[in-house]
């Protein structure tokens, strides 16, 4: 996986994060965390954006944020486990994976799997 791509999974891992930061934290430093959290995840996000496809980066993005912040909600805030969010989670993914083996790495042309 090159760089751009990494970035990409780092800002995600971020934005759960600060999503899950913005619904619990309580304290100063638990806010402080939240804000650093989304000044990251955002850096990260836009950096990856100036060489991968920007609707790509941000669907990836989005998609392992939502399928993240869902698990963390589960295991960590006991949230209610449903089979059913398993099951779009796991759809969510597969469309995320479709993207990024669909997306033209620099200097291959477009449309060419990876």
């Amino acid at each position: 996986m090159n760089n751009e791509w990494q970035k990409l999974v780092a800002a995600s891992i971020f934005e759960v994060g600060w999503v899950a930061g913005l619904k619990h934290a309580d304290t100063g430093l638990q806010w402080g965390g939240t804000i650093i959290a989304i000044i990251i995840s955002f850096y990260l996000l836009i950096q990856s954006g100036k060489y991968l496809p920007v609707g790509t980066a941000y669907a990836v993005f989005t998609g392992l944020g939502t399928a993240g912040t869902i698990t963390i909600e589960v295991l960590l805030f006991n949230e209610a486990f449903k089979l059913s969010k398993i099951g779009i989670i796991l759809i969510l993914l597969a469309g995320v994976i479709g993207l990024k083996l669909l997306t033209p790495s620099k200097g291959s042309e477009e449309g060419e799997v990876i």
